[in-house]
C-alpha cells in the first residue's frame, strides 16, 4: 500500500507550484517552477488514477447494502479490485526520484579488451548492435571517433547518441562484454573467450562543467589515414589534456574545428561523468547492487555463440536468442534491468 499521506504531499505541491505560475512569477523561479511542475505532473496523474480506483471501490462497497444495486457491485468489484496491483506498482515507479540525466543524450565509449584481434571484432558486433538498437528506437547515432584494426575489427569508438530517454535506457550497457565463439581467426575451431568495454556517459551541458582555459593544453597533430588517397597531409587532428584531471581526448576528423568542438564534448561529458561517480559513491557506500551505476571494469554479460545465448549476469537473465539481440533486440533485456534497477529501489525506500 502507498502511504496516502505521502501522497497528499504531492499533490499539495503541485497545486502549490501550479498557483504560483498562474500569479506571474518571473525569471529564473519561473524556470525552476515550471521544470519542478513538469516532474511532478506525472506523478500527480498517476495519483489521481490511483485515488479514483480507491473512490469507484468504496462506492462499489457502499452499494452492497443496496438490494438493488447489489448484483452490479458484486460484478464491478472484483474487476476494480484486480486494478490494485497494477496501478499501486505504476504509482511506485512514478514516486522513485528521477536521475536527472536520464533524459540527456549520451556518449558510447567501446573498446576492445583481453582477446586481441577476436575482441577488436567482438567490439565491432557491439558496435553495430547498438546502431540498430538506436534505429529501432528512433534515435540519431553519430559516430565521432571511429579507429579500426588492420582485419576490421575496432581499437576505439566514440559515439554520440540523441532522442528520447538516451541515457535512461543505455546506461546499464556500461561494463565488460564477454564473447565466447570460435574467432574467425582461428583456424583450429577452438572456442575462445574475449571482452570488449562499454562505457555509457549522459552528456554534459554548460551549465555542469565549468573548464579554465589555463587547465587545458591543446595539441594538434596528423591524423592517420588509410593510405592512398586518404592520407590526411594537414595537422587537422586535436588532443585536448585536462591537467588537473588528466583526461585525455582526442578527435580526428577532417576539419580542425570540428575536431576542437567534438573533443570539448567529450571532455566535458567525462569530467561530468566522473562527477556524478563520486557523488554516487558518496552517497551509497555500501550499495553494490543498482545495476546502472556501471562499475566499468565488471563483467556483466556474456555472449555465449555455441550455445545462442546471451546470459546478464547482474540479474541472472538469459535469453537463447543471441542472434536477434546482435541484431539490435535489446528491448526485453533492458525492460528487466530497468525493473529490477525500480525493485531494488523500491525496497531501499522502503515503499
Amino acid at each position: 500500500m502507498v502511504p496516502l499521506d505521502k501522497l497528499m504531499q504531492i499533490t499539495d505541491r503541485f497545486e502549490y507550484l501550479e498557483a504560483r505560475m498562474a500569479e506571474g512569477a518571473a525569471g529564473d523561479e519561473i524556470a525552476a517552477l515550471a521544470r519542478e511542475y513538469s516532474e511532478l505532473k506525472p506523478v500527480v496523474e498517476e495519483i489521481s488514477a490511483y485515488r479514483r480506483l480507491l473512490d469507484d471501490i468504496e462506492t462499489a462497497e457502499q452499494m452492497l447494502a443496496d438490494p438493488e444495486m447489489k448484483d452490479l457491485a458484486e460484478e464491478e468489484l472484483p474487476e476494480l479490485r484486480g486494478q490494485i496491483d497494477g496501478l499501486e506498482s505504476a504509482l511506485q515507479i512514478a514516486l522513485l526520484p528521477k536521475d536527472k540525466a536520464d533524459a540527456r543524450p549520451a556518449m558510447m565509449e567501446i573498446r576492445p579488451g583481453t582477446g586481441g584481434e577476436e575482441a577488436a571484432l567482438f567490439a565491432g558486433d557491439l558496435l553495430r548492435m547498438y546502431q540498430r538498437y538506436a534505429e529501432e528506437q528512433g534515435w540519431d547515432f553519430q559516430i565521432l571517433e571511429h579507429s579500426e584494426t588492420g582485419l576490421g575489427g575496432i581499437k576505439e569508438v566514440v559515439a554520440h547518441i540523441k532522442g528520447t530517454n538516451v541515457f535512461a535506457r543505455m546506461k546499464y550497457e556500461s561494463g565488460v562484454h564477454r564473447v565466447q565463439r570460435v574467432p574467425e581467426t582461428e583456424s583450429g575451431g577452438r572456442v575462445h573467450t574475449s571482452a570488449a568495454t562499454v562505457a555509457v556517459l549522459p552528456e554534459a551541458e554548460d551549465v555542469d562543467i565549468h573548464i579554465e582555459a589555463k587547465d587545458l593544453r591543446i595539441d594538434t597533430m596528423r591524423s592517420s589515414g588509410a593510405g592512398g588517397q586518404h592520407v590526411n597531409t594537414t595537422d587537422s587532428a586535436v588532443r585536448i589534456t585536462h591537467i588537473p584531471s588528466g583526461v585525455v581526448v582526442t578527435s580526428s576528423e577532417k576539419s580542425q574545428h570540428r575536431n576542437r568542438e567534438i573533443a570539448m564534448q567529450v571532455l566535458k561529458t567525462r569530467l561530468y561523468d566522473m562527477e556524478r561517480q563520486k557523488l554516487h559513491d558518496e552517497r551509497s557506500e555500501d550499495r553494490k547492487s543498482q545495476v546502472g551505476s556501471g562499475d566499468r571494469s565488471e563483467r556483466i554479460r556474456t555472449y555465449n555463440f555455441p550455445q545462442g545465448r546471451m546470459s546478464d549476469h547482474r540479474i541472472n537473465l538469459t535469453l537463447y536468442k543471441l542472434d536477434q539481440i546482435l541484431q539490435g533486440d535489446l528491448t526485453e533485456t533492458i525492460d528487466a534491468l530497468t525493473a529490477d534497477d525500480h525493485a531494488t529501489r523500491l525496497a531501499e525506500m522502503g515503499i
